[in-house]
C-alpha cells in the first residue's frame, strides 16, 4: 500500500509557521508530524501532495514525489498532514474503502485500487471530492493540529512517546563528564554516542525523557530537565533548557527555555526568556531578547489570527515567529505575539507590537520597509552560510512568491501607523 500525505485548505491556520514548508514538516516530539504518520502506516513508499508555491522546494528536500497525479493509483493509505499521530491513533484500523472524519474533515481514508480508479479525476482536489461519495465515512476521535499553539501544547506528551517509540536501547552512550550527572532513571535518557557532555551539566530526568542527539555539545554550566528533545549538533551553551523543549538540528541556545519548540537552524545564543513559543528556521534571538508567556492577571491569551483578535483559551503562550526574522539586543516580545517571517525587529525601549507582518522592519515602534526586499535575501544567504546552507533558486523563489501575496499586510499596517 502506498501513503499519500497531504495538506488541507487549513494550512493558513498555521501561518507564520507554515509559510515556508507544508503542515506536516512542524515538529512536535522528537520528530515531525509526517514522521509519525509515516511510522503508523508503515506504507510501502510515500508520496505528497501540497499547495503549488511548495512543491518545487519540499521536492528539493524529499526523495518522495511531491504534487505527481499519477501517484493516486493502486490501493492507497490518504492521511491528512494535521494529524497527531500520538500513540493511540491506529492508521491500519482503517477498512477497506472506509474514511475517518472528525468535524467533517477528512483525517484519513483507505482506498482500494478499483475505488480509486473510478474516482481519479486527473488533479489531487478533484479526486479527493469524488471519492467521497464512494468510502464508508465515520466520525471518529483524532487530533489535527488546527492552530501552531496546539503544537506547544501536545509537545510534552509526544516527547515521552516518540522516545519510547524511537530509543529502544537508552542510556548514555557517550562519554559524560565525570562533573556530569544524569539525576533519575538512566533508563529515560538518550544520549547518543558521539554528543558531548561537559562538565558541570545536569540532566534532569525525574519529570520525563531526555534524547540528546548526534554531535550535539552542551557545554558546563548547562541543565536539561525532562522531557526534553536535543536535535543533531545543536550547543546548548550554559542554559537552563526546562521542561517540554524541543530543539531541532544545529540549534544554539542558552538564556533559559520552557515548553518551546525550534523548527531548526536557530541562535537563541545570549541570556533571555524564551517560553510556550514556536521558532522557525534561521531565527536570530538577540542577546537579552524575552518574551512573556503569562498575563499578568492570568486569563486567557489572545492573539492576533487573520486580522482579528482570537482568544486561545490557553493561559501560557508566548511567540511564534516565522523563517529568517532576527531581533535586535533588548527586545520585549509580548505575551501572545505573532511575528511573520523575514522581519526584523530593532530595539526601542518599547514593549513589540503583538503582530509584525512578514517582511517587516519594526522601527521606533513603527513597521517600516527597512532596506527593502533585495537586502533582506542578502541577509537570508549570509545567515544560512554561516551553517553551511545556500539559499537554492528554490527557496528564493518561493520567498519572492511569499513576499508579493504577503506585502498587503505590510502597507496596511504602515498605513495604520501613520493614521495613529
Amino acid at each position: 500500500m502506498k501513503l499519500v500525505i497531504f495538506e488541507d485548505d487549513k494550512y493558513d491556520n498555521l501561518y507564520p509557521l507554515t509559510y515556508m514548508r507544508p503542515v506536516f514538516e512542524l515538529r512536535c516530539g522528537a520528530t515531525p508530524l509526517a514522521e509519525k504518520i509515516r511510522y503508523a502506516a508503515a506504507a510501502d513508499s510515500t508520496a505528497y501532495f501540497v499547495r503549488h508555491w511548495l512543491a518545487e522546494p519540499y521536492a528539493e528536500r524529499t526523495d518522495a514525489p511531491v504534487n505527481k497525479p499519477g501517484e493516486l493509483q493502486g490501493d492507497v493509505l490518504l492521511v491528512n498532514g494535521r494529524l497527531l499521530v500520538d500513540g493511540k491513533f491506529d492508521l491500519k484500523a482503517l477498512g477497506p474503502d472506509e474514511a475517518l472524519n472528525k468535524d467533517g474533515t477528512l483525517v484519513a481514508a483507505n482506498v482500494t485500487a478499483s475505488t480509486l480508479a473510478a474516482a481519479n479525476a486527473g488533479s489531487f482536489e478533484a479526486t479527493i471530492s469524488a471519492l467521497e461519495p464512494r468510502l464508508t465515512a465515520r466520525e471518529g476521535a483524532a487530533t489535527l493540529i488546527e492552530y501552531p499553539w496546539l503544537l506547544i501544547y501536545h509537545n510534552a506528551t509526544m516527547i515521552e512517546s516518540d522516545f519510547r517509540r524511537l530509543y529502544t536501547e537508552p542510556g548514555a552512550h557517550a562519554e559524560m563528564h565525570p562533573l556530569s550527572c544524569v539525576l533519575g532513571d538512566e533508563s529515560n535518557v538518550y544520549i547518543a554516542p558521539t554528543a558531548r557532555i561537559d562538565p558541570l551539566v545536569v540532566i534532569d530526568v525525574t519529570g520525563g525523557p531526555v534524547i540528546i542527539e548526534e554531535d550535539a555539545i552542551v557545554l558546563p554550566h548547562t541543565r536539561v530537565a525532562g522531557p526534553s528533545y536535543i536535535g543533531p549538533q545543536c550547543r546548548l551553551m550554559g542554559g537552563k533548557i526546562r521542561e517540554a523543549c524541543s530543539l531541532g538540528p544545529v540549534c544554539r541556545v542558552g538564556g533559559e527555555v520552557e515548553r518551546s519548540i525550534m523548527q531548526g537552524y536557530v541562535n537563541k545564543y545570549h541570556d533571555g526568556f524564551l517560553g510556550h513559543s514556536y521558532v522557525c528556521e534561521w531565527v536570530n534571538l538577540g542577546a537579552l531578547t524575552t518574551n512573556s508567556d503569562l498575563k499578568n492577571d492570568y486569563t486567557p491569551i489572545s492573539v492576533y489570527y487573520k486580522g482579528r483578535l482570537r482568544d486561545t483559551g490557553r493561559q501560557f503562550l508566548g511567540s511564534m515567529i516565522g523563517d529568517h526574522t532576527k531581533t535586535s539586543i533588548g527586545i520585549i516580545l509580548n505575551t501572545g505575539s505573532v511575528i511573520g517571517m523575514m522581519s526584523n525587529l530593532v530595539f526601542s525601549g518599547q514593549l513589540m507590537p503583538k503582530y509584525v507582518p512578514s517582511f517587516c522592519w519594526v522601527l521606533n515602534d513603527r513597521p517600516t520597509k527597512g532596506m527593502g526586499f533585495k537586502a533582506m535575501l542578502q541577509t537570508a544567504r549570509a545567515s544560512m552560510a554561516r551553517r553551511d546552507r545556500e539559499l537554492t533558486k528554490a527557496d528564493e523563489k518561493l520567498i519572492t512568491h511569499l513576499h508579493g501575496m504577503l506585502k498587503g499586510e505590510l502597507h496596511q499596517a504602515i498605513k495604520n501607523a501613520f493614521k495613529r
